[in-house]
């Protein structure tokens, strides 16, 4: 580049411009979880859930600056855009330059936060060093009390990661692909193990200092918010059921607060990489945040949304849908009995509308009317409950009348002019409060179209 040519320093809004660029395919960020109120010495505060540029479980938009460390990168992953083969401008923040962005933005009230991430500079210890320097200054220079997600490298040294689980409010290291096989195909450099090994030094970490908690009331917290993962889905061919499989691994033997999907966007040419002759697939993408949801507030587990024989989502129902039109046994269900456990698994009652079911029930029987008042969707709901042994009309539980009345409206958005395309849906019913609705990663709100 022309700065490396003539010897002169990159100007740092001109950097600013080429690393928040580069990282806008992490969409990893949450920053849901902590809570902690400014002291009157330090700067800063920051607030329970929330994502980059959306509402928080508060009603309010909370803002990170989300940037990179480097888009210089050792590694040649073949669908990432800063790969070391790739001819795109290269730039380089320090630890300073950091501190000075996200402290200037924050005086400014632009920003509540820091989503750090980086390519690998020369090698993955270096690059780590780099990071936690600049969290260091960032909260001990620096005094600044906001909200910092970071991302760990893996191959880093372990007792790097622990220092920096003390500095950070979340933790996140990239599965990247969902199976071995993916990763040895598209990115050669990145190992399975060396993902899952810090993984476990965080989990451990976590485990660890919640048990100093109890003993220790002031200790300093380790990553409070969690760790968290990110998958690419449609860069290699695994089924939804197979991803759906990693990501309910991951919840329970590493104790992850969230993995993120992300369809895969094509940005470099390579025979490798698959044709996206309708583009990214978001649909797929939202699919797999809305059975994600289930796996983590309904109860649900992987198998029973899929299996080996049906391996991919429906187009046109959500999985919850999709799962009740296929279980017809277990409905109608009587809202003013049955168990929290079994109101779960309507469509349209979501985990605050069933938690509302269960207490108000105590005092009279509920109708339909009062259901609709819970937030009950009732145009969901309709065909799989009944109030005081009565259905609001009659139906025939019959899986192929129920499908086409569930995706009517779906449907119309689904297809256009008779063929499939992708588009990005909303997580949320299309006429709720916008005031009760929660972004990916925020656990606030209630999924009532569930």
């Amino acid at each position: 580049m022309q700065y490396l040519a003539t010897g002169q320093e990159m100007p740092l809004m001109e950097k600013l411009g080429i690393l928040t660029a580069a990282a806008k395919y992490d969409v990893a960020c949450t920053s849901g979880g902590v809570e902690r109120k400014g002291n009157g010495r330090d700067m800063g505060n920051c607030v329970k859930a929330g994502i980059c540029h959306s509402f928080g479980s508060d009603g309010r938009c909370v803002s990170l600056l989300k940037i990179l460390l480097t888009n210089e990168c050792v590694y040649d992953c073949k669908y990432c855009l800063n790969r070391r083969s790739n001819d795109v401008p290269r730039a380089s923040f320090t630890p300073e330059e950091i501190c000075t962005l996200t402290v200037e933005f924050y005086r400014r009230n632009e920003i509540e936060g820091l989503f750090l991430s980086s390519g690998i500079l020369q090698s993955p210890a270096y690059t780590m060093e780099l990071i936690y320097r600049t969290v260091f200054l960032l909260r001990n220079r620096h005094r600044f009390r906001g909200y910092i997600h970071v991302k760990v490298i893996p191959g880093a040294d372990g007792g790097l990661v622990r220092l920096l689980g003390f500095l950070a409010d979340r933790m996140s290291v990239n599965l990247e692909l969902p199976t071995a096989e993916g990763l040895k195909r598209l990115a050669p450099n990145k190992h399975r193990k060396n993902i899952l090994t810090p993984m476990r030094q965080i989990q451990e970490g976590i485990r660890a200092n919640k048990q100093e908690l109890v003993v220790y009331r002031h200790a300093p917290s380790f990553a409070p918010g969690g760790q968290s993962t990110q998958i690419i889905i449609g860069a290699t061919p695994e089924s939804d059921y197979q991803i759906l499989r990693v990501a309910e691994s991951l919840y329970q033997k590493f104790e992850l607060k969230r993995v993120f999907y992300s369809a895969f966007v094509k940005v470099n040419e390579d025979q490798a990489l698959p044709a996206l002759p309708g583009g990214p697939p978001l649909l797929r993408e939202h699919r797999l945040y809305q059975a994600d949801w289930l796996l983590r507030f309904y109860g649900f587990q992987a198998a029973e949304l899929l299996d080996e024989r049906r391996p991919f989502f429906n187009i046109l129902l959500d999985p919850k849908e999709d799962w009740a039109v296929r279980h017809l046994e277990f409905f109608p269900v009587e809202v003013n009995r049955a168990p929290l456990e079994t109101l779960l698994r309507i469509p349209g009652v979501g985990v605050k509308s069933a938690r509302r079911i269960v207490a108000a029930r105590r005092s009279a029987k509920l109708d339909f009317g009062d259901l609709k008042k819970i937030g009950v969707v009732l145009k969901r709901a309709l065909y799989f409950i009944t109030c005081d042994g009565r259905m609001m009309c009659r139906t025939k539980l019959e899986e192929e009348d129920l499908i086409r009345n569930l995706a009517g409206e779906k449907g119309r958005l689904a297809f256009d002019g008779g063929g499939m395309t992708y588009r990005q849906l909303s997580l949320f019913d299309p006429g709720s409060d916008p005031a009760r609705q929660a972004r990916p990663g925020e656990t606030g709100a209630d999924q009532s179209q569930y």
